[in-house]
């Protein structure tokens, strides 16, 4: 039971609070608006790389490290990250590559469930 004794234990509940609130607020634009999911994941994207890319995201990292990380917003700062890196070491065209780069991992999970949810799921338009 060492592995309870060594877990930092306010760290996991940042996570899961952070977490949980970015979750909360794409439940409510999908309950409260007409927005489609694929809006809404677009939009956490859209937010969280402009937030990465003007440095804001970062603090949400360090305050909750994957609660931060882990949601659709995570994803869109990793990509702003890995293009300001991606400029940094390759100019310009860094900005195209530096992106993918970082997030290839995410992106190839990212297709891969989503192939196996399409073999498994039964798809229903949203009522307008």
């Amino acid at each position: 039971m060492d592995i309870f004794q060594n877990m930092d234990w306010m760290q996991l509940l940042y996570c899961f609070v952070t977490g949980g609130i970015i979750c909360v607020i794409g439940q409510i634009l999908i309950d409260k608006t007409k927005l489609t999911p694929a809006r809404i994941l677009v939009i956490f994207v859209t937010a969280g790389a402009i937030l990465g890319g003007l440095g804001i995201y970062q603090y949400l990292v360090d305050f909750a490290g994957a609660g931060a990380t882990v949601p659709l917003t995570g994803f869109g700062y990793n990509l702003a990250k890995g293009a300001i890196e991606g400029v940094q070491q390759y100019g310009l065209v860094g900005a195209f590559i530096g992106g993918v780069k970082a997030s290839a991992g995410g992106i190839a999970a990212a297709v891969f469930f989503g192939y196996i949810a399409s073999l498994i799921a039964k798809p229903k338009m949203k009522k307008q």
